[in-house]
């Protein structure tokens, strides 16, 4: 029996999504194109570690949203265990939440879903031939901040949270318990109700109740409500945002906690 040759040279695509029927339609857009191929779907982050380490992919696809877990943490992740397989993070949240994020937790690319069919094959070719992948918009922003010395987009107060605030506060907005939350994390529930009232403080939310029901309202529409959220809407009372430094604090990239 002889191998053909043409599949083994394909390059080999690790899908981690937990909607089953996103995954049908990329696995079988992937498989369409010439020179890659899907070697294997994961809906956890334990699961997509387990198949990293069995099959060698050449390159990862990873939802943020996943099923007990966090995209951001399991890139992360890859970027100790297996920092030379790239990560191409696909999501439903608008890029100028996340995409920053994901490049300074070690992705090589940001697709958002909405832009998937467009956009899919080009960033996996171009993350495959090592090079990274991000929209027009987000490299002029880039290219903005580089050239004024800004670090990052303060332009929402949500942006000042820590990663692990930012997932926290999406998890709230799901409907999950503090409990669950901290067993989603492995973490205490004290450690929870701590990040729960940063992030109250942060975006200036004076109720349990509000802090759920904006965490709803931006997990629904994947944007922030920035008539709410914008830490600018306070100067008209009095309150600076600027905490005497003159600038928003940067977004912490926190790995434990």
């Amino acid at each position: 029996m002889t191998s053909d040759p043409d599949r083994l040279a394909k390059r080999k695509i690790l899908m981690v999504d937990d909607h089953p029927v996103l995954r049908r339609g990329l696995a079988a857009l992937i498989e369409s194109e010439p020179g890659l191929a899907l070697c294997g779907e994961a809906a956890t982050c334990r699961a997509a570690l387990d198949a990293i380490r069995i099959r060698h992919p050449d390159l990862v696809i990873v939802d943020l949203v996943l099923e007990g877990c966090d995209g951001l943490d399991l890139v992360k992740d890859m970027k100790t265990r297996h920092p030379q397989i790239p990560a191409l993070v696909v999501s439903m949240h608008d890029e100028a939440m996340y995409a920053e994020r994901t490049l300074r937790a070690g992705a090589r690319g940001y697709v958002t879903k909405q832009e998937l069919d467009d956009t899919l094959l080009t960033a996996i070719h171009r993350l495959l031939d090592g090079e990274m992948f991000m929209s027009r918009k987000l490299e002029a922003r880039l290219a903005a901040k580089f050239v004024t010395g800004r670090t990052f987009d303060t332009s929402s107060a949500l942006n000042t949270l820590s990663d692990r605030e930012l997932q926290v506060f999406r998890l709230i907005g799901q409907g999950r318990s503090t409990r669950q939350i901290a067993e989603t994390f492995h973490l205490s529930i004290k450690t929870i109700e701590s990040h729960r009232e940063h992030i109250k403080e942060k975006l200036r939310i004076e109720s349990t109740s509000e802090l759920a029901q904006r965490a709803t309202q931006w997990v629904e529409t994947g944007r922030t409500a920035r008539a709410r959220f914008s830490p600018s809407s306070r100067s008209a009372v009095g309150e600076s945002p600027m905490h005497g430094s003159g600038r928003l604090p940067d977004v912490q990239t926190d790995q434990a906690a």
